[in-house]
């Protein structure tokens, strides 16, 4: 199942320094071990903000709940979720 997710990142301007660093060296292992399962294919960050758009391929809504509130990040973010279906004009389909 696809997965379209925007997320949000808002970190305490008083969160401490090596907290956060921490929770950021943290977050990106998670995610990057996430991609190279193949359960993150895509993410791209949005230009101005500390967010992302992510595409997710997993095999149910749970799973990506899990991956999602899994995230060291997940305290401070908000997060948007859209599940994706084929759409009949795409070539790639067929």
């Amino acid at each position: 199942m696809l997965y379209h997710v925007r997320m949000d990142v808002r970190i305490p301007h008083d969160l401490d320094p090596e907290t956060r660093a921490e929770t950021v060296a943290r977050e990106k292992a998670y995610s990057q071990q996430l991609q190279r399962a193949g359960k993150w294919p895509h993410i791209w960050r949005i230009v101005g903000e500390y967010s992302n758009y992510s595409i997710f391929d997993v095999e149910s809504h749970d799973e990506l709940h899990t991956i999602l509130s899994g995230l060291p990040l997940f305290p401070y973010m908000d997060i948007a979720v859209t599940p994706l279906a084929t759409h009949p004009s795409d070539i790639a389909a067929e």
